[in-house]
């Protein structure tokens, strides 16, 4: 169904001051770049402003501090990008809509012992083992699988080849992208005097807090007895590794490639950016910040600290030493000069 809405119309949905005309309309959404003037586009940093100067978007969404240009349209708020996504959603829908397949698919197979809640879709070849409880509103793509005795709340979204194994715990508003394995065996084993691994059963689970989303083929390990815990509103990106009886607090953010050693305790508000490693059996405090490719030995007790390097060290030593390392070059060329300046003088004596 095609979609239009005014300028006033949007300034009322996204909550924000419109400056420009209230009766022009746009259509659709698109970059500042590929925007006409039918289109509306958004600015959240300020190295793409000359990229809002020469767009034809009808509107931009902009924040208070941005300089604006006579004769546009623009939207006034608090977070541009926040606002922007209420017209993603009314454009094209929420992550909920876009699928083809409505209610149970016929082949889906489901256990007899399973409980359902009310307007799930359940896509082709899904498999649902026995004892599992799904709440109202979810949705699971094809090719999910979820093991025996797991429970999966409402309003959550599962996307294609999904894997949940037994006894874990998915709490409400759930979003796990393709490819997701939650609840695969923790890595453990027992090494006897020839050198030969015994697996160490894993007999724990993994549970999820509300409101958190996890990205495509990420995987989080059972425990070998308790939880593995991802607390509620923390966001996990792709390619992310987090081992047996981690704990991750509330609203952390984790980015691609990040791992996490065994029964480390990461706290509220942490962000781990991209490949950072983190040691086992450690803990990082509230609002901690690691760096890229940055490697977490020990741990981190005072909230707020910005930290950097491998092994990490206070952020602002990293960068010293960062711009020590660029201009080495120049230090073992004065070291010479220095060197061939003393023995010129010795040579003299």
């Amino acid at each position: 169904m095609h979609k239009e809405y005014t300028l006033n119309q949007l300034a009322k949905l996204t909550q924000s001051q419109l400056v420009g005309n209230p009766d022009h309309v746009i259509h659709g959404i698109a970059d500042l770049e590929s925007a006409t003037e039918r289109e509306a586009s958004f600015l959240n940093n300020p190295r793409y402003e000359q990229a809002m100067r020469s767009s034809s978007a009808g509107v931009v969404f902009i924040d208070q501090k941005t300089n604006r240009i006579d004769g546009r349209n623009f939207l006034i708020c608090e977070n541009p990008s926040t606002a922007f996504q209420f017209l993603v959603d009314a454009f094209c829908g929420t992550d909920h809509s876009f699928t083809g397949f409505t209610d149970i698919h016929s082949t889906a197979v489901i256990h007899s012992t399973a409980k359902l809640g009310k307007h799930l879709t359940i896509g082709p070849h899904v498999v649902i083992d026995k004892d599992v409880q799904i709440g109202d509103n979810t949705t699971i793509l094809a090719g999910g699988c979820i093991g025996p005795g797991t429970q999966i709340g409402s309003n959550c979204l599962l996307h294609p080849h999904v894997i949940i194994r037994e006894r874990c715990i998915i709490g409400n508003g759930v979003i796990l992208q393709p490819g997701v394995v939650i609840g695969s065996c923790g890595f453990g084993y027992s090494t006897d005097k020839a050198g030969k691994h015994s697996k160490l059963n894993q007999v724990g689970n993994v549970v999820i807090e509300d409101d958190v989303e996890i990205g495509a083929n990420t995987t989080i390990d059972r425990s070998r007895f308790k939880s593995t815990r991802i607390g509620q509103g923390t966001k996990i990106d792709n390619l992310v590794m987090i081992a047996h009886g981690v704990v991750i607090g509330k609203h952390s953010l984790l980015v691609a490639q990040a791992g996490i050693a065994g029964s480390t305790e990461i706290g509220n508000h942490v962000i781990l950016a991209g490949q950072t490693a983190v040691a086992g059996h450690i803990k990082l405090a509230d609002q901690t910040i690691i760096t890229g490719k940055s490697g977490v030995s020990k741990s981190i007790t005072t909230p707020g600290e910005k930290w950097g390097g491998i092994p990490v060290m206070p952020l602002a030593e990293y960068n010293r030493q960062s711009v020590y390392l660029r201009n080495i070059k120049t230090y073992v060329d004065q070291i010479k000069e220095l060197q061939n300046k003393v023995k010129a003088l010795e040579a003299r004596n």
